[in-house]
């Protein structure tokens, strides 16, 4: 591996990129001509461009835009994307640069990234490499979050046309309908040796800053060395649906401090009932599960106020 000075100065000196784009989704269809234009302007030469018309070859895909040899892979996609490419990066001499694509964008964010095309695509010769944690939740890596709950049902039930419509409220939304009929579960988090016990309707565990578009707490970082759990309510539906709109409707910020957290580097997970892990927007595994971080797991491009530890 290259020192991150080096790798930064190979790609602002080389400029050789690989480009993968989801144009199966809309914002990834309406602007790979854009992203394209964009690339060629700022003097890039592109070792394969990789249009993903059907999700279930990305990984294909991916493993032979990094055959080409980039120094940068640039994808362009909504948080489920990023993360299967974030899997592929992992312990490579390879920068993912991010293309905020999604409705939620959560890991631009927490990357720090502008969320306007032009603005992301300067970071890659303006910006530097850094290194950020990876999660791991069983044995899938995840970029930004696995959730437990309700929000399972909902990424099933929300439907595109309202996501088009409405983008990250969609979800809020769609959770709404979904609450009535939910019944709340028992979660037990073991860290360092001290069981805590909750019972809700939501349980996250974020690696990244940001959920559904709104930060988590102002010291969140992806970049830390911990993962932080945490419940939205209680095991009363109206206390969720509160917490919830207030989400919503303020982002409102926390501190790790004076919040509901819980925080390590590794977390034993047990529910009452079993439940399903929502991994970065694949609903995969089940509880048991045992969850942690691979401290500077992923290379990636990111601004260069963005604080690398």
């Amino acid at each position: 591996m290259r020192s991150k000075a080096e790798h930064t100065e190979a790609i602002h000196r080389e400029r050789k990129a690989a480009v993968v784009v989801n144009t199966k989704s809309r914002r990834g269809r309406r602007h790979y001509a854009e992203v394209l234009a964009l690339l060629k302007e700022r003097d890039f030469r592109l070792t394969g461009v990789h249009p993903v018309t059907d999700p279930s070859r990305l990984r294909d895909i991916l493993t032979r835009a990094l055959d080409s040899g980039p120094d940068l892979l640039v994808v362009g996609g909504g948080d489920g994307t990023l993360s299967s490419s974030v899997r592929h990066v992992a312990g490579r001499d390879v920068a993912l640069g991010v293309l905020p694509l999604g409705t939620t964008n959560n890991f631009a964010r927490s990357l720090g990234l502008p969320l306007d095309l032009a603005g992301a695509i300067g970071v890659f010769t303006e910006g530097k490499v850094a290194d950020i944690d990876l999660g791991i939740c069983g044995d899938r890596p995840f970029a930004n979050l696995a959730s437990f709950g309700v929000s399972v049902e909902v990424a099933g039930t929300v439907k595109p046309w309202l996501k088009r419509m409405l983008g990250r409220a969609a979800y809020p939304l769609t959770a709404m309908t979904v609450l009535p009929r939910h019944r709340p579960f028992r979660a037990y988090i073991t860290v360092d040796g001290k069981r805590h016990e909750l019972l809700t309707h939501q349980l996250n565990i974020a690696n990244g800053r940001f959920h559904g578009g709104w930060q988590i707490a102002r010291d969140v970082s992806i970049d830390n060395r911990r993962l932080v759990a945490y419940q939205l309510g209680s095991g009363k539906r109206l206390r969720l649906l509160g917490e919830t709109l207030v989400r919503a409707t303020t982002g409102k910020w926390t501190s790790l401090a004076g919040g509901p957290f819980v925080t390590g580097q590794e977390m034993l997970l047990e529910t009452d009932p079993p439940m399903a892990a929502d991994i970065d927007g694949e609903v995969r595994l089940r509880t048991p599960l045992v969850l942690r971080t691979i401290p500077n797991g992923v290379r990636v491009m990111v601004p260069q106020s963005f604080e690398d530890t």
